[in-house]
């Protein structure tokens, strides 16, 4: 049989348009997040134009990623000023109808959620043991210091290779 070549690749990454790159940096580095994939100046106009504007101005970018392969990575863009950019008012509270989640797994949920604490989240409730059919684990929805929803779940990271249908794994 031969396989179709896939259409798209897994999530690449993920692109904030922050208000404060190294605020942001820190938040998500306390994340795990620690290696730096790009960092530079966006100076060509097509950096501006892919964006939708058309008055260019050079903007700065980091992105940031875990040790390992190139993939659920989060770039942080800040926006010049001299932009006439409509800001997204900072979100604080639960989820809105339309919003995304960025969603990590993490091994120790109160320990990332007290370093995330530390580095500027804007909303964390405390984690809830979430129960489904097949499985239970900590989990909790956070916002950054940006106001972007994320979702932390306790459970091992290594998890992400898996390659089954969730309920494939299930115990017993």
């Amino acid at each position: 049989m031969i396989e179709t070549p896939a259409p798209s690749s897994a999530l690449i990454r993920a692109a904030i348009f922050v208000r404060d790159l190294d605020r942001a940096t820190l938040f998500y580095r306390a994340l795990g997040l620690t290696e730096v994939y790009f960092e530079g100046l966006l100076d060509h106009p097509s950096a501006t134009a892919v964006l939708g504007f058309t008055e260019h101005h050079p903007y700065q970018v980091r992105i940031v990623k875990r040790s390992g392969p190139n993939f659920g990575m989060v770039g942080l863009f800040q926006i010049p000023e001299q932009w006439d950019a409509e800001q997204v008012p900072a979100a604080s509270g639960p989820a809105r109808l339309g919003e995304v989640a960025l969603v990590f797994y993490v091994r120790d949920l109160r320990a990332t959620l007290a370093a995330l604490r530390d580095a500027g989240a804007t909303w964390s409730p405390e984690p809830e043991l979430f129960v489904m059919e097949h499985r239970s684990q900590l989990e909790v929805c956070i916002r950054d210091c940006d106001g972007v929803l994320l979702n932390l779940v306790e459970t091992d990271p290594s998890d992400q290779d898996r390659t089954g249908p969730e309920l494939s794994y299930r115990a017993g």
